[in-house]
This record gives structure tokens, C-alpha cells and sequence, in this order.
């Protein structure tokens, strides 16, 4: 059987690698299987590719506003942001119908909170994908340290060990489940609860404005996904294989 490419572009640009199955300990708490490869987005999603997809730009940090790069022409490569977790699953959705990607077969969704990690980590069991030391984050990531209050260009910092780049810093990230407590015991390719009576979808990553100690690999965050602010964005993740459904579609 032919193996899926390691990274693929699609129509509208967007580059993803492909994350390989395996076993991790998520939040150094449980042990989850991830039973699948899947494709993830190598940055988070930009400005320019989601006013592609979508026709507007919500974000805050647009070129009238952004204080350091003054000789920036435009903020097309800073990630997205002020999208509702609603906003990003729409997006997913739009990106899976555009002709080349329905032709490809290709279905975006958002990835599971445990797929988030698994990628983050890149193999690592350390507080950062580099390291214990938040001492070289400033290497890795836009925060409050370094970041001057803004959103940065996205892929500037160095990437992880699986080419990911960006996974502490610039923006939250939205993730498809719901924010609950762990299960108990060994899990394989978790969802996260149900969602009923359910409010906050998973946020993950840290921010530009985030305290180093919250951009770690394991660190949680979640908000309502009718929530709107200038830290929040998202990365896309894509099945290897066939046209899988949506994590979303029977939440």
C-alpha cells in the first residue's frame, strides 16, 4: 500500500505535514493511543488564507494596527484571529468544498484536543517540545515576552521536531472538543465528553500575550465558541486517507 506524502500543499497554499501514529502521555496524566496518521496545518491559519476562504478578515491585528513591522505592507501572513470556534469550523468546511480539495477528497476539520498535543509534543515528554527551560521559548514562540503585544508573521520562530511551527505562542488555538476532565486510564483516539450541558471548547498553545508558563505542551485553556477575542485563532487538521467526517459533525 503506497504511503501518503510526508507534507502536501493545497490549493490555497496551506502546507501540511503528515503526523505520524503512536503512544504519548497526555497532560502527564494518561496514556492515549493515536491509532491513525493524520495531516496537520505546519502554521497556524493565516490572515490571507482565511480571507481566501471566507471573503472577510475578522482579525484585530491588520496592517492599520500592527505597531513593530511598520514597513509591512500587509498582515497576510499573521495568523487569524477574533474567530469564534464556530467561525473556524465554518472555515474548515468552506476549504473542504472549494473544487481542488472535493476533487482531492479532502475534508478539513479542526484537530482533537489529543491530536493537538500529540503533535506539540513531537515526541518530547519535556514541559516545551524543546525542552524543561523556558529560557529558549523566545526562540520557539511570540509571547509575552518577546512578542511587543502583537501577533507575529506565522513560521518565524523555529518549528518542533515534526516541522510544526508556532505550537507555544502567537495565537490560542481552537480545538474540536469540548473542555471536560481527563478520562482515567489508557485511551485511544479520545474526542473529548459529549458535550452535553457543555459551554467551553478546548483552547490550546498560548498566546501572544501569554506568561511563558502557560504555552507549555500540556497546558489547557478553553472558552465558549461564541467567544470573540484577538488571541484566538486555529490550526486545521486533514485525515490521510479517504474523507473522513468531521469531529464536529455529531457534537
Amino acid at each position: 500500500m503506497t504511503q501518503p506524502p510526508q507534507t502536501l500543499t493545497n490549493s490555497i497554499g496551506m502546507k501540511l505535514v503528515r503526523i505520524p501514529k503512536g503512544t504519548f502521555t497526555m497532560g502527564n496524566h494518561h496514556e492515549v493511543k493515536i491509532s491513525k496518521d493524520y495531516y496537520l496545518g505546519v502554521t497556524e491559519v493565516t490572515q490571507g488564507q482565511y480571507e481566501k476562504v471566507m471573503g472577510t478578515n475578522p482579525s484585530h491585528f491588520q496592517k492599520q494596527v500592527i505597531r513593530k513591522r511598520i514597513r509591512e505592507s500587509d498582515s497576510s501572513m499573521h495568523p487569524v484571529e477574533s474567530v469564534l470556534w464556530k467561525d473556524a469550523v465554518e472555515f474548515c468546511k468552506k476549504l473542504s468544498e472549494l473544487p481542488e480539495e472535493k476533487k482531492a477528497g479532502r475534508v478539513y476539520r479542526l484537530p482533537t484536543e489529543a491530536e493537538w498535543e500529540y503533535a506539540c509534543r513531537a515526541g518530547s515528554k519535556t514541559t516545551f517540545n524543546f525542552g524543561e527551560s523556558a529560557t529558549s521559548l523566545r526562540d520557539y514562540a511570540w509571547f509575552a515576552g518577546n512578542s511587543g503585544n502583537q501577533t507575529h508573521p506565522v513560521g518565524e520562530k523555529k518549528a518542533n521536531a515534526w516541522g510544526l511551527y508556532d505550537m507555544h505562542g502567537n495565537v490560542w488555538e481552537w480545538c474540536s472538543d469540548w473542555y471536560g476532565e481527563y478520562p482515567k486510564g489508557a485511551v485511544r483516539d479520545p474526542r473529548g465528553p459529549k458535550g452535553e450541558g457543555g459551554s467551553v471548547r478546548v483552547l490550546r498553545g498560548g498566546c501572544w500575550y501569554s506568561r511563558a508558563a502557560d504555552c507549555g505542551s500540556a497546558n489547557r485553556n478553553g472558552d465558549s465558541p461564541d467567544y470573540r477575542n484577538f488571541n484566538l485563532g486555529f490550526r486545521v487538521a486533514l485525515s490521510s486517507s479517504g474523507i473522513p467526517q468531521s469531529p464536529e459533525a455529531d457534537r
